[in-house]
């Protein structure tokens, strides 16, 4: 691997790791003053101006998972694995901070509200800690060819792949909410961004999640995987334009 890649894999992984305790910190207050005997379905609702200031602050998060990336280098693939890194060391470090400042998770199956935009996101928390993981994989083997070629690139039928598994395990997070959450009818209800997931956090007193659709997160890992494995041995050396 690169001498500047292996140097940026460290301070990259304390910067994202110190985020993710900034945003368990701001959970750990929310939980403080909406969920003082422990973070549970169903929601408890919450104040208008709050809800969306908590949606945006998300949107903020995306933007500060990125921003370091887009400073490290010009490739956008290596942009694109940077991010993959940061949000799977950011997501798994939130998990950790929250059990050590509040003993939360207790365990892996443990239900979370994990993403408002634009719609709520639900499952285990083991479903999100697993995705991470794969995102820094992904993160390893396009960093790893393009240490051994500044002309790797991922071929057109991996990026299939991977696209379809990632919206399959998107589905099998936010089709419960949509299908079950009052006031939510339809993705083309959502008028601004995050607005169904505001409504939810706001009118979600009567939501309990089903049994977690395992079998949409099965579907979706096993095609991302497939296309991380393709792009890992079968990747393409034509260099596309701003690579």
């Amino acid at each position: 691997m690169r001498p500047d890649i292996r140097r940026a894999f460290v301070w990259m992984a304390v910067f994202y790791a110190a985020m993710a305790y900034l945003e368990s910190a701001v959970v750990v207050y929310l939980r403080a003053l909406y969920y003082p005997s422990g973070f549970d379905f169903p929601l408890v609702p919450m104040d208008r101006s709050l809800v969306f200031t908590e949606v945006w602050r998300e949107a903020a998060t995306l933007i500060m998972l990125l921003a370091p990336a887009a400073i490290l280098t010009r490739s956008r693939m290596e942009r694109f694995a940077w991010f993959c890194f940061g949000f799977g060391v950011w997501d798994i470090f939130y998990y950790v901070w929250l059990k050590v400042l509040l003993d939360w998770p207790a365990d892996l199956l443990s239900r979370d509200l994990l993403f408002l935009i634009p719609v709520p996101w639900v499952g285990p928390v083991w479903a999100p800690c697993a995705i991470s993981l794969g995102l820094i994989a992904l993160a390893i083997v396009i960093l790893r060819g393009r240490s051994a070629s500044v002309a790797f690139r991922i071929d057109g039928f991996s990026w299939a792949l991977l696209i379809a598994g990632g919206l399959f395990l998107i589905i099998s997070f936010t089709i419960d909410p949509l299908a079950r959450v009052e006031g939510l009818d339809a993705l083309g209800s959502v008028s601004s961004m995050g607005d169904a997931g505001a409504r939810a956090l706001m009118d979600g007193r009567n939501y309990i999640p089903a049994r977690y659709p395992w079998p949409w997160f099965a579907l979706g890992a096993s095609l991302a995987t497939l296309g991380m494995w393709r792009a890992s041995r079968f990747p393409t050396s034509i260099r596309p334009r701003g690579c």
